[in-house]
């Protein structure tokens, strides 16, 4: 009997492991910060490995019928390419897209037609991958297990600060927006005069050249919310650091810092970005739940509208003061892949598009916010620049000392409405976003000995091109560019 009438006696339950190994290895590889949970763990055993398990055991059975046993030699073949390409196309791009589908679906029915005596060797190649993959596995797994909050610990008391005046807080962030002193300059020249008029007519405080520490969401947030730098030590990933989410939405010193002193904490956000994972949920309203978020996905998938729980909650338990931080997705940054990008000039036009969406959700909220509660505490602060200018965001990790490039991913939005109109008179501090909330604590403290322990306001990067792949300074102290190794 020739190899092509015995590929059939391979156990399907082989067939379908092996099917699913490396793709279940290579997703986690490559966005386990989105699925470490057990429950995801879970999720993805049952649809990696027992789906192909079941579906090549009921497929095996089912044609050992009389009028289809011809045909059993193509099946595993079939199923084999099918479900290993399949999940490779969920690995990849987080969803189902048709047409990928449908074409993996005409290779593996050309596999099983003209292929099916190698069984043995896809089997071989789809092990010989898993194990390489785990080379990528083990260390991301070794990185998480040995992740450490120690960064978070503050050198003074200021977890146990007390407020003497506790307005309502609301802290928007605009993805993206960058300073209005830069906006104006480099690679933007964008005339935004309008909104900037508008916010000084409303009793905003603009603070020009403020810049962010970190380039990507996650890692700017980590800072703010944890009031001390990172480095970088907890991802090496574009936008995704090791529980950044968990520092961010379940559990961190500024959210404790105003738990302690009475505040009923919200979270709004127009796509649930920060949920992706499923994390414990910090505060003590969310207009998303874990609920509304997939397994497989980056958060992207379900929008919703700020604004009616940003209003209907502002009267509620009017006796406790409020945190709100709310955010919005725009007008966010330039296409992350080269591949999604249409180039540097036409990413720019789509970013003064965004731009002018964004304008108008912030005045909006602020509108809400002014109309309901005239003396908040309104901080407007982006986590990131738009990096205009350049094709796609994973140039950022090319090594540049170009002034106006590096202030491209930096520059950051910082406008507040101080209660009353009276800024403190050490707001010239508000350099970063890692020491905004220590300034507002001091503030909210009438405390000015917490403003002793500030971190630095510089600013770091990842970078993989024309120099050591490592974590670098790249903005110092005094907002000079510079090219440190951290």
């Amino acid at each position: 009997m020739n190899t092509k009438t015995k590929t059939y006696k391979i156990s399907p339950i082989l067939v379908g492991l092996f099917s699913g190994l490396y793709p279940i290895i290579f997703y986690y590889s490559n966005n386990y910060s989105l699925i470490n949970t057990w429950k995801h763990l879970g999720f993805f055993l049952l649809l990696f490995l027992v789906v192909p398990v079941v579906g090549c055991m009921i497929g095996y059975y089912f044609f050992g019928i009389k009028s289809l046993k011809r045909y059993r030699k193509h099946l595993l073949p079939f199923l084999s390419v099918l479900f290993f390409l399949f999940f490779l196309e969920i690995s990849v791009y987080a969803s189902v897209n048709p047409w990928i589908t449908a074409g993996v679906f005409v290779v593996a029915l050309a596999v099983a037609i003209w292929l099916y005596g190698h069984l043995k060797k896809i089997m071989i190649f789809q092990g010989l991958l898993a194990v390489v993959g785990l080379f990528s596995l083990v260390p991301t797994l070794i990185k998480q297990l040995n992740y450490s909050d120690a960064w978070m610990e503050q050198p003074d008391d200021i977890e146990e600060v007390r407020f003497r005046k506790t307005p309502n807080i609301y802290y928007l962030q605009p993805d993206g927006y960058v300073n209005f002193s830069e906006m104006e300059r480099g690679y933007y020249e964008i005339d935004n005069t309008d909104f900037k008029n508008y916010l000084v007519e409303n009793g905003f405080t603009l603070y020009n050249d403020f810049r962010s520490n970190y380039n990507a969401t996650l890692a700017s947030n980590m800072a703010t919310f944890g009031m001390k730098h990172h480095y970088l030590n907890y991802g090496f990933n574009l936008a995704e650091t090791i529980n950044g989410r968990e520092v961010i939405i379940s559990g961190n010193p500024v959210l404790d810092i105003f738990k302690r002193n009475g505040y009923k904490t919200h979270f709004i956000a127009e796509v649930p970005y920060m949920l992706a994972n499923k994390p414990e949920m910090g505060y003590d309203y969310s207009n998303f739940t874990k609920e509304d978020v997939g397994f497989i996905g980056t958060g992207y998938s379900e929008e919703k509208e700020i604004f009616e729980p940003l209003e209907s909650t502002i009267g509620l338990d009017s006796l406790k003061p409020k945190f709100y931080f709310v955010e919005i997705f725009k007008p966010g940054h330039v296409p992350s892949r080269k591949e999604n990008s249409l180039g540097a000039e036409k990413e720019k036009e789509l970013w003064k598009e965004r731009l002018e969406v964004a304008n108008s959700t912030l005045t909006k909220a602020v509108d809400i916010i002014k109309a309901n509660d005239p003396n908040a505490l309104i901080v407007i602060m982006a986590d990131h620049g738009g990096d205009v200018g350049m094709d796609y965001t994973l140039q950022t990790r090319k090594k540049s000392l170009e002034r106006d490039w590096i202030y491209s991913i930096y520059s950051a939005q910082l406008a507040i409405h101080w209660p009353n109109g009276q800024a403190p008179e050490f707001d010239d501090k508000l350099e970063t976003p890692v020491n905004v909330f220590r300034i507002l604590f001091s503030y909210l403290a009438e405390n000015e000995s917490y403003l002793n322990y500030l971190e630095e306001n510089s600013s770091y990067i990842i970078i993989e091109e024309n120099a050591p792949k490592g974590v670098y300074k790249c903005i110092d102290e005094d907002g000079k560019v510079t090219f440190e190794k951290v």
